[in-house]
């Protein structure tokens, strides 16, 4: 499904999508390991999520809050495998839009 959704949104190959798709369903479970394992570290135990996480589901972090931790995650769907760094922030450091 997701290579499908790769392959009608960009000018990409239909192998490419699927090369990338594969490479996104991999990395899920790999980031989620990241964040966990970045998340005890830190002694977090609070929701948390990025930035853009939380905007997705009605929330806005709170201007000036600094994040709690980061993650290196591995960004998929560009095909490449690179690695981004992620910043979390807890459920007490946002507030309803």
């Amino acid at each position: 499904k997701k290579a499908w959704e790769l392959f009608r949104k960009g000018k990409i190959t239909f192998a490419e999508a699927l090369h990338r798709a594969w490479i996104s369903a991999k990395a899920v479970t790999i980031n989620q390991k990241r964040i966990e394992d970045a998340k005890a570290v830190t002694g977090v135990e609070e929701e948390t999520n990025t930035w853009s996480g939380w905007k997705k589901i009605g929330y806005e972090v709170i201007h000036g809050s600094k994040a709690l931790f980061g993650a290196n995650l591995i960004w998929g769907s560009r095909g490449d495998g690179a690695i981004y760094k992620a910043r979390f922030f807890g459920r007490s450091q946002v507030q309803e839009i």
